[in-house]
């Protein structure tokens, strides 16, 4: 008999685990906490090569390879417009909302049901399998219950609820898509510019826009409630102001952006200690949420889903899949965690810092070239045709 998945969260994660559960030979519905899809929101993501490659396991390379551009180059500057270092690194940067949409809407062309407005507010293991209860009163029963909820989830509660909170590093991120503006560069090159009071990113569409990046430093956690008061013209005002003395095109770009977009705080997680209870796992920012400076987040959800779906392929008992899967995904997503944090502490200004900073990081970043350093991180490649031991 076909299992039946219970899948809460509808954003990246959970249509990609959706079909890969399918591919397991897993029936799979999402529940999706907003009434609503996520077309239209939030700014843009980088997929690494790892992730690109554990896309086309599930043959959803072709999905992105028309979205966004490729930007397999980075350039790193400090605010005097000095060039510390260049690298490079296969990587694919897309707006998040198009992502988002591709994902969904092949999910759903695979046979996947997605219901709207189905906030998980209790989860508990039946006889069999495991029953999920929602805010608007509805119930629903599967074989097993995966948690693609995000930083905040409910479902890493109800496994845990002494869970550790997320832990924040310091940094806000905001930024949007410029238009009409012509800035040093070329497609292809993630430029990074180490302000002397914020840290910004900006990378040119081979169509002429702008995508940016700012991470304004708040050693206060802000509240959304506070977020939420400052409009996208304060923001405007706030960024032009900490980049103003600086070397680049930061202020043009901005001034040349329609919109702001709203900014958020950043978290991560560095240990979330139970990943899985009775018939419920987490996957994604749920369990090993990290900084954006990892450029890892989506990709590490992707790797996810297919780890756990040749899990409950191979493993006959579901919990003993779940403890498959969280053996053999914790101490690589832990490390990219960990390699996030340092990456976001780097951004942090700082008055005695920016001198050690240009004379150091030109170094270590030629010994990370030379030895690539971080092929544990962009090399790691999944298959699907090996079987899983319990």
């Amino acid at each position: 008999m076909t299992k039946r998945a219970l899948i809460i969260g509808g954003g990246i994660a959970g249509p990609v685990t959706a079909m890969a559960l399918r591919r397991a030979g897993i029936d799979s519905e999402i529940f999706e906490a907003y009434d609503r899809g996520a077309e239209g929101v939030g700014a843009f993501l980088t997929l690494a090569v790892n992730g690109l490659e554990a896309l086309r396991l599930l043959d959803l390379d072709d999905l992105v390879r028309g979205l966004g551009m490729d930007t397999p180059v980075m350039e790193i500057r400090n605010a005097r417009g000095k060039l510390l270092a260049t690298t490079s690194q296969p990587s694919r940067t897309l707006r998040r909302a198009d992502l988002y949409q591709a994902l969904r809407d092949e999910a759903v062309r695979r046979g996947v049901r997605i219901h709207y407005g189905k906030r998980l507010a209790d989860a508990s293991a039946t006889s069999n399998g495991v029953r999920a209860v929602f805010a608007d009163g509805g119930e629903a029963e599967g074989d097993l219950l995966v948690g693609a909820d995000g930083l905040r989830s409910r479902t890493r509660a109800l496994i845990d609820p002494g869970a550790p909170l997320a832990r924040y590093v310091g940094l806000l991120n905001t930024g949007g898509f410029a238009e009409g503006v012509r800035v040093p560069g070329r497609p292809g090159v993630c430029n990074f510019i180490f302000g002397r009071r914020c840290f910004f990113g900006y990378m040119i569409h081979p169509e002429g826009q702008v995508w940016w990046f700012a991470n304004p430093p708040s050693r206060r956690e802000m509240t959304p409630e506070e977020l939420a008061a400052i409009d996208p013209e304060q923001w405007r005002a706030r960024l032009m102001e900490l980049f103003e003395g600086d070397a680049g095109p930061m202020r043009e770009i901005i001034a040349a952006t329609p919109r702001i977009v709203p900014a958020w705080n950043t978290y991560d997680f560095p240990r979330v200690p139970k990943w899985f209870a009775e018939r419920m796992v987490i996957v994604g920012d749920a369990a090993h949420a990290t900084s954006p400076s990892s450029g890892q987040g989506a990709s590490m959800a992707i790797e996810d889903a297919v780890v756990l779906g040749k899990c409950l392929r191979d493993v006959p008992d579901t919990t003993d899949a779940f403890a498959a899967f969280e053996r053999l995904r914790r101490r690589r997503v832990e490390r990219v965690v960990a390699q996030g944090k340092r990456n976001g502490d780097g951004k942090a200004p700082g008055v005695g810092g920016a001198f050690a900073r240009d004379l150091i990081l030109p170094v270590i970043m030629r010994q990370v070239e030379k030895r690539n350093a971080l092929a544990w991180m962009y090399d790691h490649r999944i298959t699907w045709d090996d079987h899983i031991a319990a």
